[in-house]
């Protein structure tokens, strides 16, 4: 005998047809924005959620510690705030010695974490690299003939100066806090390539500094072209393995086989990201070897008070990817990162110091956020106990 038929009561029929809407709007998001949904705001092990290029090292050369090695503490205050800005790594170089390191929440010297925008600097010193090889003429070589496929960029006169500075021009929107920005994009799509190719020069080049992350994203893509190399091999080329880094990095991919996020997203530890402190602090050379021209790292510590600022503000803080920050009338250069990646330089004490952690400041002192000047205020401390 036949069974009766069974009807969907209207509260699961309507369930139903929820979950066919919802399974559909899944299927049709676009797969950044999925990725954006599942995985929120960056951390600094997302290495792990892409792929990654290894940048490859040479012949370790492990920095030798300081006859004082970890002899000074940092006084109760800057203890707090160490705990308090969940930092990872601190460490101080000076006089070509590690002379103090803290690591923090479960992590080792030679755990990687990424580097955010302090990758920037990365990038700003391969250009130079680059510019030292006769890959590209110069810093004011058109941006129409770096990259010919590129039209959007076309006959505004983008100079390869420009993307350096951060003035540009470009409809690039520096946006973190929605998911639909270009940023967004960048960071959870897999075709930076094409994405780029949606930047506009909105407004006159060589005027206005104005923070973009696809401004260092083009210098990516100009040097790939110009070397015919990935970013990570020539990174390895000239930087990892004649500096002597000690483990391989990982520069995160947009896909398998890819393109470098090279605005964000390299990956290493406090002791390998010190060199690049060290370079800046040697004029570019490297135990008798010159890997960056001196000149060309001269200008890009140096301001580009030529540009104003979008507060109409002379640009006395930003060189050729690198920040500077006047302390005590010393200009430091320094790389950082939106979670408090730090790379700073403190000529006057022949001294690198880097900061690893999980937070950054929200409030700032002129264009520096002010957990800045803890870190500094903190390795320097350190560096005047005798």
């Amino acid at each position: 005998m036949a069974k009766p038929k069974t009807k969907l009561k209207k509260w699961q029929l309507l369930v139903f047809v929820m979950l066919l809407i919802t399974g559909l709007v899944w299927v049709l998001t676009p797969t950044f924005l999925k990725k954006a949904a599942i995985h929120q705001l960056p951390g600094i092990h997302d290495y792990r959620l892409f792929h990654n290029r290894i940048v490859e090292t040479g012949t370790p050369q492990p920095w030798p510690e300081s006859t004082r090695y970890n002899q000074t503490l940092p006084d109760a205050h800057h203890l707090d705030s160490l705990h308090l800005m969940e930092t990872t790594a601190f460490l101080v170089i000076q006089n070509d010695s590690i002379l103090f390191e803290y690591y923090a929440d479960g992590i080792e010297d030679t755990d990687i974490s990424n580097s955010f925008s302090a990758a920037k600097s990365i990038v700003g010193l391969l250009i130079g690299c680059a510019i030292d090889d006769g890959y590209i003429k110069n810093v004011d070589e058109p941006v129409d003939e770096l990259l010919p496929d590129y039209p959007n960029l076309h006959g505004k006169k983008l100079l390869l100066n420009h993307l350096l500075t951060m003035s540009s021009g470009s409809n690039w929107d520096e946006a973190y806090s929605t998911a639909f920005s270009i940023t967004t994009k960048a960071y959870y799509g897999n075709n930076l390539p094409r994405l780029m190719k949606e930047v506009l020069i909105a407004e006159a080049p060589g005027e206005t500094f104005s923070y973009r992350s696809g401004d260092t994203q083009l210098l990516a893509l100009i040097l790939s072209r110009a070397t015919g190399k990935t970013l990570s091999d020539y990174a390895a080329e000239k930087l990892w393995k004649p500096m002597g880094a000690e483990t391989e990095a990982l520069w995160s991919l947009d896909k398998k086989n890819g393109m470098e996020k090279a605005y964000c997203c390299f990956n290493s530890h406090a002791r390998d990201f010190a060199r690049i402190g060290q370079l800046v602090l040697n004029k570019g050379a490297w135990q008798g070897q010159q890997l960056v021209s001196e000149t060309y790292l001269a200008d890009a510590v140096r301001p580009a008070s030529h540009l104003k600022d979008t507060k109409g503000k002379d640009v006395s803080y930003y060189g050729y990817q690198w920040w500077l920050m006047d302390y005590n009338n010393e200009l430091l250069p320094y790389a950082r990162g939106i979670l408090g990646q730090y790379i700073f330089i403190i000529p006057a004490q022949n001294a690198v110091i880097v900061r690893l952690g999980h937070l950054r400041s929200d409030t700032r002192i002129g264009e520096h956020p002010t957990d800045a000047y803890t870190w500094v205020n903190m390795g320097r401390a350190i560096m005047d106990q005798q």
